[in-house]
C-alpha cells in the first residue's frame, strides 16, 4: 500500500507541477516516451524514457539514480523501476548530471517519493535550489520545481553506497556545475557524460558568463582523459541508445554493444569541434569592421 501511495504522489506531484513546468513543444515531448527499462551490465540499468536519460546503479545498500528528466519522466522512472523489480524507496541517492529542466525537472518528485538525499555539484546546486531560475543561458524560462540539495560536490569527490563508487567529474560550459559521473561495473569502466553542448553561448567579448570558454577548455581536457569503456549519456541521442538496446536485446552471448570506447572519443571529438568552430568565428567576428566602416 505505501508503495501505491508513493507512485500515486510522484504521479500527482507531475501533473500539478506540469500545469507551470511541462513540456513546452512537440520536440521536448517525443524525447519523453515510455520505453521498457533494461540491464546495461551488471547492476547498472537504464530507467529512463526515449531519449531522456536516467540510470539506476543497484547496491546491498540501497540503489543510486542518476538524473530525473522532465516534470513529466519521474512517475516513468518510477513506473520502470517497478518493472524491473526494485523498490522506489530502497533508492538511497540521487544524482544531477547538471541543472537543466529536462534533467532535474522530476528530481523533486522523486526525492520526495524516494526519501532519497540529493547530492550535486556546487554550482549547479544553487540552480537546483533556485528552481532552475537565473540560469546565464534560460533566465526563469527554464524553471523547474525547486530542490534541495543535501551534498555540495567538488571535483573529484566519491559517492559510496553499497561496494560502488562514483566519481564527480567537474565538467563545466554547458551548465556551470555539469558534471560527468565516473564508476566501474563488472570490470567496465563506465563514464555518464554531462552535456558539452555550446548552444548559442558566447565565448568571446561579453561572454554568457565569465569563464565560460575557459571552462569548456579544462572540461574537453578532462573527457580526453578518462578511461571508458561503457559509454553514456543524459540524451540516448548522444550515444545511440535506441541502436545498442536493439542489439543488446538480439545479441545473446555476444560482446555488449553499450561497451564502445571509440564512440565515446567520436562524440568527444565532434563536442569539442563545434566549440571550436564557435569560438575561432566569434573571435573573428570581433575583429571584423562594423559596416559602413
Amino acid at each position: 500500500m505505501r508503495r501505491i501511495a508513493l507512485f500515486s504522489l510522484c504521479a500527482l506531484f507531475a501533473l500539478r507541477s506540469s500545469i507551470v513546468f511541462g513540456q513546452a513543444t512537440e520536440e521536448w515531448r517525443s524525447w519523453n516516451q515510455p520505453v521498457e527499462p533494461f540491464r546495461i551490465a551488471d547492476n547498472l540499468y537504464y530507467v529512463g524514457a526515449s531519449d531522456i536519460a536516467s540510470y539506476l546503479i543497484t547496491t546491498p545498500a540501497g540503489h543510486i539514480l542518476i538524473d530525473g528528466g522532465f516534470v513529466e519522466t519521474a512517475p516513468q522512472i518510477e513506473a520502470n523501476l517497478v518493472k524491473l523489480g526494485f523498490k522506489v524507496t530502497d533508492v538511497e541517492i540521487l544524482l544531477n548530471s547538471h541543472a537543466h529542466f529536462d534533467h532535474a525537472g522530476g528530481l523533486a518528485a522523486l526525492k520526495a517519493s524516494t526519501g532519497a538525499r540529493l547530492f550535486a555539484s556546487s554550482a549547479d546546486a544553487t540552480l537546483l535550489e533556485n528552481g532552475g531560475k537565473g540560469d546565464f543561458r534560460w533566465g526563469d524560462e527554464g524553471a523547474f520545481p525547486a530542490v534541495a540539495v543535501d551534498r555540495r560536490l567538488a571535483d573529484g569527490e566519491q559517492v559510496t553506497l553499497g561496494g560502488t563508487t562514483l566519481t564527480a567529474r567537474l565538467t563545466p560550459g554547458h551548465t556551470r556545475g555539469a558534471t560527468t559521473w565516473t564508476f566501474r561495473v563488472d570490470s567496465f569502466d563506465v563514464v555518464i557524460v554531462s552535456s558539452a553542448s555550446i548552444l548559442d553561448y558566447r565565448f568571446v567579448g561579453a561572454e554568457s558568463y565569465p569563464g565560460i570558454a575557459a571552462d569548456f577548455e579544462r572540461t574537453f581536457a578532462t573527457l580526453k582523459s578518462l578511461p571508458v569503456q561503457i559509454f553514456l549519456a543524459p540524451h540516448g541521442g548522444l550515444f545511440d541508445l535506441a541502436g545498442k538496446r536493439e542489439r543488446l536485446a538480439l545479441g545473446a552471448g555476444k560482446s555488449n554493444p553499450f561497451v564502445d570506447p571509440e564512440g565515446y572519443k567520436a562524440w568527444v571529438a565532434r563536442a569539442e569541434g563545434a566549440f571550436r568552430a564557435a569560438l575561432e568565428g566569434q573571435r573573428e567576428g570581433e575583429k571584423a569592421p562594423a559596416k559602413g566602416k
